[in-house]
């Protein structure tokens, strides 16, 4: 790679070796910019390339199970629980809810639509209706509240999913192959 690009954060092409400046290839911040007259631009850009590596599937499933630790902190601390036992509540939530988000969102380009909703559905339903019983509600009380909200998260990411059918692994997107006779053939059965 030649100086000048290595100057301006360029990446070479990878194909010839060149610097292919016409499709956007400068990557760092640009001379005068604010994140180097500051002098962070080394901070930023860890920063950044950590984020670019982890993936989306563990980063949303990490970041819900924070907040609901923090959730879990805060109803457990105004429901009367004090300091510890209050932190070690939001602790193990979030270890299980954060656990259980990564195996369904490592999991959910096997399932099928509905059942991935279900799945969604299923553990936001139950977990915020464990935190709504730690309030001191009834047993009765915090399962119609869980099963109600784990039904309109059911019926959300249901909309989402075929709403959005192109990213999907089962969506209408995949185009069967033509077999000589002209004839489609039907998928094996995966059921």
């Amino acid at each position: 790679m030649d100086q000048h690009a290595r100057r301006h954060g360029a990446r070479a092409a990878r194909s010839h070796g060149t610097v292919e400046g016409e499709h956007g290839a400068t990557a760092g911040p640009r001379p005068g910019s604010a994140e180097r007259a500051s002098g962070r631009s080394g901070t930023t850009s860890r920063l950044a390339a950590m984020a670019e590596r982890v993936p989306a599937t563990v980063a949303w499933p990490l970041i819900a199970a924070l907040a609901f630790g923090l959730f879990t902190i805060f109803r457990t601390h105004t429901a009367g629980t004090k300091g510890g036992p209050a932190l070690l509540y939001g602790v193990a939530a979030a270890v299980v809810s954060g656990v259980l988000g990564l195996l369904v969102a490592r999991h959910q380009s096997s399932m099928l639509t509905e059942t991935r909703a279900l799945s969604y559905g299923a553990l936001f339903g139950l977990s915020i209706g464990w935190v709504y019983s730690l309030g001191g509600e009834s047993i009765l009380k915090s399962c119609i509240f869980g099963f109600v909200m784990g039904g309109i998260m059911f019926l959300s990411v249901l909309y989402l999913f075929r709403t959005h059918s192109a990213h999907e692994p089962h969506g209408r997107h995949r185009p069967h192959q033509e077999h000589g006779t002209g004839r489609r053939r039907l998928p094996a059965a995966t059921h």
